[in-house]
């Protein structure tokens, strides 16, 4: 729960007055009425900008009417303070008496605190990675794969009944190409020169125990077959070893899916079910046979001048409709993954989320409309797109992996920093932003490295309590005990300011979950760090400032509340990105 969540019913128990007064008309929405802590700390510990959104339809200035507010709120006895700043914000202070009660609630609480349900159990489907099954994964899928894996964490976190999914790419040129390089490997485990991988194929090291594989199931029989009979034995077999090989590079990163959907499926099943999705659109007259006119100003590789089978997209909001077929009969992609979106939406996601690359900006508002095609508005889609991960090692270019062929692969990165680091990086970033990852920085131990300045402060309040121990043995360090401490006793301004910051958690927790937005937990978790480093710096110089106080042993236990009531908060939002909370730094 919110613990600011009792001042947003009074900021609207207000408005209901004035509502009563005839000050505010009683038709009036107040959608849109916020209350958050301010960005700037100087301004107090929450605003509101309910003048702003009641100004018009009660026909006075902002400043006038929030004029009227501030009186109502002042009364409150855990509001000190009530400002009127700019056009109209109404900014709060809360008395110092409020923030033990956060701090007993957060204690009481344990690792629940934070966690929500605004999902109310909700179902959705988090589809992410879903990289062609041609080689082992690499850094820029690696972004990819943590977001929605995060995202997925915050989800479940704020109640969400979250589906993660994994859309195989099983059909089209890419397997076959798959295959045809498979078979030059299987030919070279056979002792054949195989002499360079042509252009078009995979060149990587990774298919060699594929040919071997194959070698070992069917001696060289398969020299003596035609393509047409070799080509499928081979893109199962390599296939298959693919699929295993992504399965434990994400496992390298702690990342598991529910659901692994195969995209030949759509085609090859019990019923062709990109047909009939055509089929239903047809019937709707959102499908036709027409010729697209070339793209102004720009190069459009799907763009022919040819008769073809085409979708309305333009009817919901598509710059141009879209092909259906390619010449040669076969399915565009985006009809195959129209067919997907709709079998998400008849296994019973009304909601879904899709991360992909930023290479695929240019399909968000025609999947989009496609959707709200299928399914009558009844569905809702966002599509967040991940940005490109550039590696440096020392501000010097990484270069590609021998293994891999062409890129650095995922298992590179991972082996040589940790999972933590790899994830805490790749979300300390905007997803839609491109990222910098330096090899150098993060393994640094300083604070310009996020993730060790995170667990490094987790590791710090572990260490408080193990040395509690030796002062006091018998302190009853549980979150309950705790929170029947004095907690009155906290009145140094930097021991408030660090549980003003462990108040925001439960809002950080919900804006981030509403807005599908993990990194504002990777930017919390900092600041909340800074808070402790700051508190534990202050008690290196002047010790009576310190967490465990040895001449009063009360005073002691209030501090270590906070102690605890930071170290739950650091794991929680830790766990939510799928890092390791460390309990000691090496």
């Amino acid at each position: 729960m919110d613990v600011f969540a009792g001042f947003h019913g009074r900021v609207l128990a207000a408005i209901q007055q004035l509502k009563h007064d005839g000050v505010v008309p009683h038709e009036a929405s107040i959608e849109g009425i916020t209350l958050e802590p301010p960005k700037d700390a100087a301004h107090g510990d929450l605003a509101t900008n309910a003048a702003m959104v009641l100004a018009k339809p009660s026909r006075l200035a902002p400043r006038a009417l929030a004029e009227r507010i501030v009186p109502l709120l002042a009364s409150d006895p855990h509001i000190d303070s009530v400002e009127i700043a700019g056009p109209g914000f109404i900014n709060f202070t809360l008395a110092a008496s409020f923030w033990p009660s956060v701090l007993r609630m957060v204690l009481e609480q344990g690792d629940g605190y934070g966690r929500s349900a605004i999902g109310k159990g909700k179902v959705v489907n988090v589809e992410y990675v879903s990289a062609n099954p041609t080689g082992p994964m690499h850094v820029g899928h690696c972004r990819g794969a943590v977001f929605g894996d995060a995202l997925a964490n915050l989800l479940v976190f704020a109640g969400f009944d979250v589906t993660r999914e994994y859309y195989v790419n099983d059909a089209g040129a890419q397997v076959d190409a798959l295959a045809r390089s498979a078979y030059l490997r299987y030919r070279e485990a056979l002792g054949q020169d195989i002499g360079e991988i042509p252009q078009g194929l995979y060149p990587g090291d990774y298919l060699k125990p594929v040919g071997a594989l194959l070698v070992e199931q069917h001696g060289s029989e398969l020299l003596d077959l035609p393509e047409s009979e070799w080509l499928p034995i081979v893109r199962n077999a390599a296939l298959t070893a693919m699929l295993a090989m992504i399965g434990k590079d994400l496992g390298e990163l702690g990342i598991h899916h529910d659901v692994f959907f195969s995209e030949r499926s759509l085609i090859d099943g019990p019923r062709d079910e990109v047909a009939e999705t055509i089929a239903d659109l047809k019937a709707n007259g959102l499908v036709y046979s027409g010729r697209l006119p070339p793209p102004k100003g720009k190069v459009d590789e799907e763009w022919e001048d040819r008769e073809q089978l085409l979708f309305r997209s333009t009817a919901f909001g598509d710059d141009m409709d879209r092909p259906l077929v390619k010449p040669d009969g076969g399915y565009t992609y985006f009809a195959s993954d129209m067919a997907y979106h709709r079998d998400k939406f008849r296994r019973g996601f009304a909601t879904m989320i899709d991360v992909w690359g930023a290479d695929h900006s240019g399909h968000v508002k025609r999947m989009q409309a496609a959707l709200a095609a299928l399914t009558g508005g009844k569905a809702e889609l966002d599509i967040k797109l991940v940005q490109l991960v550039r590696l440096f090692r020392g501000g010097e270019p990484v270069k590609m992996s021998k293994r891999a062929g062409t890129f650095v692969t995922l298992r590179d990165v991972v082996d040589e920093v940790g999972a933590g680091p790899v994830r805490f990086m790749m979300l300390f970033r905007k997803n839609d932003a491109p990222l910098d990852f330096d090899f150098v920085k993060v393994t640094e131990q300083s604070r310009d490295n996020p993730v060790f300045y995170v667990q490094y402060a987790h590791a710090r309040a572990s260490s408080v309590l193990r040395n509690v121990r030796d002062v006091f043995p018998d302190l009853d360090l549980a979150g309950g005990a705790l929170a029947r401490s004095d907690l009155d006793r906290l009145v140094d301004g930097a021991e408030l300011a660090l549980i003003r910051k462990i108040a925001q958690f439960p809002g950080i927790v919900e804006a981030s979950a509403q807005a599908h937005e993990p990194h504002r937990i990777a930017f919390y978790l900092y600041d909340i760090a800074a808070e402790f480093h700051a508190l534990w710096n202050r008690g290196k110089d002047s010790p009576q400032l310190r967490f465990i106080y040895e001449t009063d042993r009360e005073l002691t236990r209030a501090r270590v509340a906070v102690v605890v009531a930071t170290k739950q908060v650091l794991a929680s939002g830790l766990g939510i990105l799928g890092v390791k909370a460390m309990h000691e730094m090496h």
